[in-house]
């Protein structure tokens, strides 16, 4: 098969080569744009996999990145159910899985991150699901329109989000098993986590911490319970897993791209890797952040999305750096809302009240805040945002006290 030259090929069929192919138009650029997708959609925001579509709220087509006929006005081809098997960064060639040679100018790889799966007895019953993509939510829904008691395996956003969505939209009996103590506490810490588990509990989740997964155990071919390593057993009548991610390094490693501390790709803080003219973006790249003034890997589709912006315009020359302030948000359902701001860690200052759902959490470092989250305060995020950028000194108790103008900090 021939070869075929473009000016900017995009690997991957996330938000981060969709908002990088959005911008590379928007931005002036004329050249031609091939995205490749392993995936049989366009690009789609992710979020809503375990929220609204999930509950049944939103479409397939609300959730698309652009509809199918923008990528045709754009003229921005669109191949998808393809893979790029091979990166020749030094002769710019990649090798897809249709055999076909593409020669270019510029590229992107945003290859996203894969589920972490676990490896136990059992692991391989019918009703244990993932998440990730369309199908895998919908294979979950399905399942919940049948059967009423799900065991959630992790406390983090899949297994927390997905126990709420179930519960409200389709009233499935819902219980968490993790080995952390409370929710989110690895992201939030343990008096932000514990307030998260009980707006689950008080919805009618069951939460048991400090449990470690055995095994599942079936009828044969579908799983009816989980039993941990302390003896608890619960019955069930399908599992989702929510225990992480591992970013998809597999394509760059072997391009011979420089890899980070962090298992990601090494950017500069325009995000473009070891091979002049080739950039990185999403749950792969670990970049040099002139925000946090250290290398940075954040796994998220808002990080995904904003870098995709950065790496179109370091593909056309433009020498900016990606100094965004990493932001995402999470729904309990219709429970409680949180917005986050960082990431960061550090002795935790709340402002407003917690028991009303209305407060901020300030993550306090050496005297600088590093990460806030809040409830029903989005504004606050504003000013959080300006203490992270430009690694204000903060006092504590001002931060704490409700009647403080934040804008005089």
């Amino acid at each position: 098969m021939a070869r075929r030259k473009v000016d900017h090929l995009l690997i991957g069929g996330g938000l981060a080569a969709g908002n990088c192919a959005r911008w590379l138009r928007e931005d002036g650029g004329e050249g031609s744009i091939l995205l490749v997708g392993r995936e049989p959609d366009p690009p789609y925001n992710r979020p809503p996999l375990s929220k609204d579509y999930l509950q049944g709220k939103e479409s397939r087509d609300d959730a698309l990145f652009r509809p199918d006929e923008w990528w045709d006005e754009q003229n921005i081809e669109l191949l998808k159910r393809t893979s790029v098997m091979k990166l020749d960064t030094a002769e710019r060639v990649a090798t897809l899985s249709t055999k076909e040679e593409i020669e270019f100018d510029t590229a992107l790889v945003a290859t996203g991150a894969n589920v972490k799966r676990l490896r136990v007895d059992g692991c391989d019953l019918e009703g244990i699901h993932y998440l990730r993509a369309f199908a895998n939510s919908e294979a979950i829904r399905a399942d919940a329109e049948t059967r009423k008691r799900a065991v959630l395996i992790g406390g983090s956003y899949i297994g927390c989000e997905v126990a709420a969505s179930l519960s409200a939209a389709h009233g499935v009996d819902c219980t968490i098993v993790m080995m952390e103590d409370v929710t989110f506490e690895p992201f939030f810490g343990e008096k932000v986590g514990r307030f998260f588990q009980s707006v689950l509990e008080e919805h009618g989740v069951t939460v048991h911490g400090r449990q470690e997964l055995e095994r599942f155990e079936g009828d044969g071919d579908r799983v009816t319970k989980v039993v941990t390593k302390n003896g608890l057993e619960l019955e069930c009548d399908f599992v989702v897993v929510g225990i992480g991610v591992t970013p998809d390094v597999t394509l760059a490693r072997a391009a011979g791209l420089e890899l980070g501390e962090a298992g990601g790709v090494r950017c500069s803080a325009g995000l473009e890797s070891s091979a002049p003219g080739i950039f990185a973006a999403g749950d792969i790249c670990e970049y040099d952040s002139p925000v946090h003034g250290a290398p940075m890997r954040i796994e998220h589709w808002d990080v995904a999305f904003n870098q995709g912006k950065t790496a179109a315009l370091s593909m056309l020359g433009r020498g900016v750096e990606h100094d965004v302030v990493p932001y995402f948000f999470s729904d309990l359902a219709d429970w409680v809302s949180m917005e986050y701001v960082g990431p960061g860690s550090g002795d935790v200052v709340v402002r407003g009240s917690m028991e009303q759902h209305d407060f901020t959490v300030f993550y306090i470092d050496d005297g600088r805040a590093r990460a806030a989250l809040t409830v029903g305060r989005s504004d606050d995020l504003e000013h959080a945002r300006r203490f992270i950028t430009e690694r204000t000194r903060v006092d504590p108790a001002a931060l704490a006290d409700a009647n403080t103008d934040l804008g005089l900090l």
